[in-house]
């Protein structure tokens, strides 16, 4: 059976014609879940104030990943990704447990690799707004690298605890311990790695068309959209520990 029988009765007598997208295809791909085990915190403000006795995370993030590629020699097509992963944390230290809390923030870093394959392209692309995809290097030879990705949800704050550090020498600053005081945490991160290249594909289209949804305008009275309310029963009946399963608390934060 033809590749155009096999589309036309896939699609049935709606199909149009088959039109060509540029789109990034996935060339492999790849999920994790990573325990960051007792990485430090650098603090923004240095050191971790003394009588401080006590941490707990309040919010842990991913505020950036930087990537670096490179080919997997003598595996053509295979290429090694390094990630490293900056986090910013905000934590709640105390000086004894009922105490206001002191608010502290700092960054975590953290590192890994995985190889993934990548497929191969002699070619350079220009376009209009000046990107460009694929380089020459010394010996005119092209260097088209895939271009990685990931995804990751909300990290989890699995320990928080305080620790000691050595401390780094700065030049002509005064003589100061080797070590300080600082906050240790153990983080869990679930992510997602993809390697994609640009390709051209050819897919079936169909007529333009617009939504028969009309846009809904509320005229009603906030009294009236309150009546319709459901009462939130669950709310005045607390769950025992079996009815109400496996349920963690927001944020990213499980530490104490």
């Amino acid at each position: 059976m033809s590749f155009d029988t096999q589309m036309d009765e896939s699609f049935g007598r709606d199909r149009r014609e088959a039109v060509p997208i540029k789109v990034n295809r996935v060339f492999d791909s790849c999920s994790d879940r990573d325990c960051i085990s007792n990485v430090p915190v650098i603090l923004d403000n240095g050191e971790l104030p003394a009588g401080i006795q006590l941490v707990k995370c309040k919010c842990v993030k991913v505020a950036d990943v930087c990537m670096r590629i490179e080919p997997v020699p003598f595996n053509r097509g295979f290429f090694n990704i390094d990630l490293t992963f900056t986090f910013r944390v905000e934590l709640l230290a105390y000086a004894h447990a009922c105490d206001q809390p002191q608010t502290l923030e700092g960054t975590v870093y953290a590192s890994k690799s995985c190889i993934l394959y990548g497929s191969e392209s002699g070619t350079q692309t220009f376009y209009s707004n000046g990107v460009s995809d694929g380089t020459t290097d010394d010996c005119c030879e092209v260097v088209n690298l895939p271009t990685a990705n990931v995804q990751v949800v909300p990290p989890l704050a699995l320990e928080t605890k305080i620790g000691t550090v050595c401390r780094q020498p700065a030049p002509g600053a005064e003589a100061l311990p080797p070590t300080m005081r600082t906050v240790i945490m153990t983080l869990g991160l679930f992510s997602v790695i993809e390697l994609t290249r640009p390709v051209t594909l050819m897919v079936p289209t169909y007529e333009y068309t617009i939504p028969a949804k009309e846009c809904p305008v509320d005229t009603e009275t906030p009294c009236a959209v309150f009546d319709k309310m459901r009462f939130p029963t669950e709310e005045f009946s607390p769950q025992s520990l079996e009815d109400a399963g496996d349920t963690g608390p927001g944020c990213g934060c499980t530490a104490s």
